[in-house]
């Protein structure tokens, strides 16, 4: 099994978590969307030989019950951070939740999308900043630095504020 080793691996190398896209949004249609439910069960089967905590995309509420039996660390995407339904669903849940800045959002958005969830009940909200698209070519993602400065400055200073880092691709 793949997500077993890579898991294993993760883990030698110091990994604390085993994240893993069962469900992937994909712009294209054609490109390959995830193993869905058996890509869960995967992980689950690596995090009772490792002990690692899942933590995976949700991209629809009706997924909800899967990712609450079975995720440790429910992640909402850049392409549903407005997706505002989603946001009150899980914020009716006892799970953390990742909350990825949208690649045009403005920190408000960002803020406001984390608020939807802790209005909703749940105030375990970790903001994962992913930087944003512009129409610069040498890189996909540009990051903006001053996002957590001026976070500071907003209501975010009671959640989490984490920094992903991204494959920059310099053509």
């Amino acid at each position: 099994d793949i997500v077993l080793e890579v898991a294993k691996q993760v883990k030698e190398a110091g990994a604390v978590m085993l994240r893993g896209g069962a469900y992937k949004p994909r712009t294209s249609p054609y490109a390959f969307q995830g193993l869905g439910y058996e890509g869960i069960l995967d992980m689950v089967r690596a995090k009772e030989k490792t002990g690692l905590p899942i933590v995976s995309e949700l991209m629809s509420a009706d997924k909800i019950n899967e990712f609450v039996e079975n995720v440790d660390l429910i992640q909402i995407g850049a392409r549903n951070m407005q997706n505002f339904d989603l946001l009150k669903a899980v914020g009716r849940v006892n799970k953390p939740i990742l909350l990825k800045r949208g690649m045009s959002a403005t920190i408000e958005d960002w803020i406001m999308s984390a608020e939807y969830i802790m209005a909703s009940g749940n105030p375990n909200v970790i903001m994962c900043e992913r930087g944003i698209r512009t129409f610069e070519n040498t890189q996909e993602i540009q990051w903006i630095w001053r996002s957590f400065q001026l976070s500071k400055k907003e209501r975010i200073y009671q959640l989490l504020l984490i920094l992903l880092t991204q494959r920059e691709t310099i053509n």
